[in-house]
């Protein structure tokens, strides 16, 4: 009838009353992986040169570029970018999608293309300008990332914090996240790419698959890929940053820049990340307030300190006098059950520590 169920000791339930244990079975690992397959059978050494970026290789890899094709292709194999068949090769899935000169020559990878959309407005009803991603993620990123910021507005004053036009979104949390798009994107649905949409006062950026953890743990949680061949080459040309330490940057980003909080969202098939332009404290609604609490005590935790009416008094820009309103923000994040009291025993609002519900 369209349920799904599950064994439950001696029971048998339904699944969506268990979202851990549907998250485990929808995410689990395919049998096949992706890097490993096969993106065009059979091309010629003369294909495979026009085909492959591998200047880019080497030059991301900060290794001179070898004067003969012999040695060229070595290195090629030993990454597993090609495969040798006989007399020809075969171009992998993690070498085409990293370093092909055009996507569109590869059937299978041609629709894992990144598309940048800019909107007009709020909304969606009149499109500015639509891009998509020709190279490859290695050898196009940088021009990707600089072609993003490019589009972003620019903001006059943002806050306290700067007196002079600056991007209304921090550049190296677009880095980071436009990274983790691509890297944990789920590469079995098929008809979809990761996808940036900039509006006039938002950023969004989506990447097919469900999350493989929650949402509400990724600061702290340090990130499980389906790519795990793909991740590493990216973090071994320093396209994003070391293990478990991006997410952290995105949300100490925005608090420098005194943006709210990003938003994760997690989708049937999709996870979305959520950047929001600058927003006065009066501007912001109780899910702004409850979500930037809750990520910044999650952030204090992970750099061993704790979060306090003080901390989150100069997150959010709020003068001493003022800190009732702090504390306001902080018991209705508790009532929520995000954060916690590390003393619970302590109940002075001013002096209190709070650490995340998970703690």
């Amino acid at each position: 009838m369209g349920n799904a169920f599950i064994r439950i000791g001696s029971y048998k339930k339904r699944l969506d009353e268990y979202p851990e244990k549907q998250r485990i079975i929808w995410t689990k690992r395919p049998g096949s992986v992706f890097e490993k397959g096969v993106a065009f059978h059979k091309a010629t050494g003369d294909e495979v040169l026009s085909l492959i970026d591998y200047p880019s290789y080497f030059e991301l890899m900060r290794i001179p570029l070898p004067d003969n094709r012999e040695a060229i292709f070595d290195k090629l194999i030993q990454e597993k970018i090609i495969i040798k068949k006989g007399s020809k090769y075969n171009i992998s899935n993690l070498g085409g999608i990293l370093f092909a000169r055009k996507l569109s020559e590869f059937e299978s990878l041609s629709r894992k293309a990144i598309r940048v959309i800019i909107y007009k407005g709020k909304n969606k009803l009149n499109t500015k300008k639509e891009q998509l991603g020709q190279k490859g993620y290695a050898n196009g990123f940088n021009g990707l990332v600089s072609y993003i910021n490019d589009q972003l507005p620019e903001n006059e004053e943002i806050g306290k914090v700067f007196r002079k036009e600056v991007k209304m979104f921090p550049e190296l949390a677009i880095r980071e996240l436009v990274a983790n798009a691509i890297i944990h994107q789920d590469f079995s649905i098929t008809g979809a790419g990761p996808m940036v949409e900039i509006f006039d006062d938002r950023i969004e950026i989506t990447n097919p698959g469900k999350p493989i953890i929650n949402t509400m743990r990724f600061v702290d949680h340090n990130p499980q890929s389906r790519n795990e061949k793909l991740a590493s080459f990216m973090r071994r040309v320093n396209i994003c940053e070391e293990r478990g330490s991006g997410i952290d940057k995105v949300v100490f980003q925005c608090e420098y820049y005194q943006l709210p909080a990003p938003k994760f969202i997690e989708g049937d098939n999709f996870t979305r990340v959520i950047i929001y332009s600058y927003k006065t404290l009066r501007q912001m609604d109780k899910d702004d307030k409850i979500r930037a609490c809750y990520l910044h005590s999650a952030l204090k935790y992970v750099s061993n300190e704790h979060m306090t009416n003080q901390t989150l008094r100069e997150r959010f820009g709020i003068e001493e006098k003022n800190y009732s309103m702090a504390s306001r923000i902080i018991s209705v994040t508790v009532k929520e059950g995000l954060v916690k009291y590390l003393d619970s025993e302590n109940k002075s609002k001013k002096h209190s520590k709070y650490i995340p519900y998970w703690a």
